[in-house]
């Protein structure tokens, strides 16, 4: 049987429930604000293969999926200064934000190419779920599904993916809405 103060806690209840809501912070939009997206949640992590391509996890948003899937596309190509930033985004070699910009293309996440000082403004402040790409005015890569990809420190002369993180000192970490 109910007593008279469990009415009063339940509308207590509810009161708060809809202050809490009040205040909260809204989530980021479908379209890009320029913001901080919410914190990145723990994700699966792709496969470095001794090929030197990458496989996505199989709980992969399809994003992920085709970002990975091109990058594999150009990863034995060499570095090329300038290399990537066609309109089409095709190329015979690949710099870092070449590359960055072509797997990004792929998952539908960029229209046109950018350079590194443009990366800095790319998509939502912070770490991404999936993706976070890492900028300064000199030098971008990405982390895609927890590998690499980069032109720098990692095998051969061109765009490569690495299981080994570089120092993060000095970049900007963007993310597209979270992903």
């Amino acid at each position: 049987m109910r007593g008279p103060t469990s009415g009063k806690l339940a509308a207590a209840a509810i009161v708060a429930a809809c202050a809490c809501l009040a205040i909260a912070p809204p989530l980021a939009s479908a379209n890009s604000s320029g913001g901080a997206a919410p914190g990145p949640i723990e994700t699966s992590r792709a496969t470095l293969n001794p090929d030197g391509t990458a496989t996505p996890p199989a709980d992969a948003p399809a994003e992920v999926v085709a970002a990975i899937n091109a990058a594999n596309e150009i990863e034995d190509l060499p570095y090329k200064y300038g290399g990537g930033h066609k309109e089409d985004f095709e190329d015979n070699g690949y710099d870092c934000s070449g590359s960055v910009s072509y797997a990004l293309h792929a998952a539908g996440l960029l229209d046109s190419p950018l350079d590194s000082s443009s990366f800095m403004k790319w998509g939502d402040r912070g770490r991404g779920s999936w993706i976070t790409v890492y900028t300064n005015p000199g030098h971008a890569y990405a982390v895609i599904a927890g590998l690499r990809w980069d032109t720098s420190m990692t095998d051969g002369d061109g765009p490569g993916w690495s299981d080994e993180m570089r120092p993060a000192k000095g970049f900007k970490k963007r993310n597209w809405n979270g992903l």
